[in-house]
This record gives C-alpha cells, structure tokens and sequence, in this order.
C-alpha cells in the first residue's frame, strides 16, 4: 500500500489521474484509489511489486517535473514577480523552458549547473516504498528545498531576459518608425559584415568612416545615445537606403539579426564571399573594356 496526502483536492485529483495513465495496462490499477474529500490518493494492493513501485516513482517524478512544476513557475509569477497576464507569463515559461532543454546555453551560463533529474529522483526513492504513507507538501518542503530554489533562479533569469527582449523590441520599432519618416539618401547599399561592417556604395565604392560620419543624422545620437551605434545602425538610418545587400558569414550574429529587424524587406543577405566575386569581376570587365 502507498498513501500520499496532498494539501489541496486539485493536486489529489491531479495526480490521480495522471497515475491513472501511467498504470492503466496494470492489474493494480483497479486499486488506486482517491478519497476526494480528504485529499488522499491510495494504492490499496496489500503488497506491491518492485515493477509497481517503479512504475508509481516514475509516475511522481514526471508529476512534480510536468504537471507541478508548471504550477509553481506560473504562482511564482504571479505571487512574487506580479506578472498577472496569461500571455505575459507564457512568454516568459518560453525562455525558461528552452533555458531547461539546453536551447539557450547563454543564459544557462549565469545558473549554477545542478542535476535536479538525479537530485528530484534520489528524492524520490527516500519515501515511496511499500506500506508507506506521507504527506506531499511536507516532502517539498523538506526533500525539494533545493529544486524549487532552482526553479526560483531559472525565473529570475528568464524574467531577466524577458525585460530585456521587451526592451529591445521597444528600440527595434522606435528605429523603424524613424525611418518610415525618413527620405532615402541612396538607393542601394552594400554591408560586408566581418570584424567590423564595412559601407559601399552602388558601385561597389567604400564609403570610409570619415565620409559616414558627416552623413549621420545628430538627432539620433543626441536622443538616443546610449542605443545607437554610431559605427553601424547610426548611418545606415540617417542613409536610409531603399536596398540593403549585407553580406556576412554569419546571419544570425545579432547585429545582422538586428540590422534585419530594423530594415525588414529593405535586407538582402548574400554570402560573405560574394561582395569578392563581385567587385572581382567588376574589376575585370573593367579591364577588358579598357584594354579590349
């Protein structure tokens, strides 16, 4: 027999019905059992199995890592971060959980490496076992400390970077709509993207630094100083070019992700190479022009 006690009728019938699936094709499924009003889930076999107690420890481990644990995150923020907004909330559940499936090791990096899988299921172990009866929220309370500490980091994190997207989305579309205000000063530009973007123009013509710096619009840098990079976003908005070519070996580097945020349809990225090829073959037909 197993007899788990939970604070609340919804989490005895949660885990009620999960337990209900993972032990549908088993004999002991009949004997499990919920007493609703005292908020007790109950596996009535006199004795049980290893395979059984496997089975019900893998049900509760997914119970607490799924169906719990999102339960939690959503009454951490709303609770303690105020986030009350479904939306807002899910947004924020997005970047934590691709932070927990390995999709984003640059935030993961400012978290502390712990195993709750191994931590969660050592866990585990200590209680369930046959002819055994426990209380759920007394088992967090005292064996999970640390696993809903880890969770309150990994929110803290993707609340962190949630604001920070929100903030960077904000500047994204005060540049666009500063440039839907603004008069193109050349129709077509040409971006190598390397250590640092180099400027040409239509005819494949660099533009140097000094040139760029006398076409910069002010306004940008005195009304937004701290945003604006004066090297890059700060002349490619003041020459608010109606056709971008960006050629680059990376177009995910987030100053080519931003470049394409701000300027939309206007961006064509080509290969790095491409912008040699063709200022190569330029240089060529010019030749053979001149000397054919």
């Amino acid at each position: 027999m197993v007899e788990i006690i939970f604070q609340s009728k919804s989490d005895a019938i949660k885990f009620y019905n999960h337990l209900q699936k993972w032990l549908k094709h088993d004999p002991v499924y009949e004997n499990v059992l919920l007493h609703e009003d005292r908020h007790i889930v109950k596996i009535s076999k006199d004795s049980l199995t290893n395979e059984i107690l496997e089975a019900i420890k893998a049900a509760f481990y997914e119970f607490i890592t799924t169906v719990k644990r999102d339960d939690w995150l959503k009454d951490i923020l709303k609770n303690q971060y105020y986030f009350e907004d479904i939306e807002e909330q899910q947004q924020i559940l997005d970047i934590l959980y691709s932070v927990l499936d390995g999709g984003r090791e640059d935030l993961a990096v400012f978290l502390k490496e712990t195993n709750f899988e191994k931590m969660i299921k050592d866990a585990i172990d200590h209680v369930i076992a046959d002819n055994v009866k426990f209380s759920f929220d007394s088992f967090l309370k005292f064996r999970l400390r640390s696993y809903l500490q880890l969770l309150q980091n990994y929110i803290e994190i993707s609340i962190d970077e949630y604001k920070m997207e929100q903030e960077y989305q904000m500047f994204v579309q005060m540049l666009r709509d500063f440039l839907a205000d603004r008069e193109p000063i050349m129709a077509l530009l040409h971006l190598l993207f390397d250590d640092d973007i180099t400027f040409f123009d239509e005819q494949f013509v660099e533009i140097k630094r000094g040139e760029l710096a006398k076409m910069i619009d002010r306004k940008l840098l005195v009304n937004h100083p701290v945003y604006i990079d004066s090297a890059s976003i700060a002349p490619l908005l003041s020459l608010a070019p109606t056709k971008i070519f960006l050629y680059t070996k990376n177009a995910e580097a987030p100053l080519v992700r931003t470049i394409k945020n701000i300027f939309e349809e206007r961006v064509i990225i080509k290969p790095f190479q491409a912008l040699r090829e063709i200022k190569s073959k330029k240089i060529e037909d010019h030749s053979s022009q001149q000397y054919g």
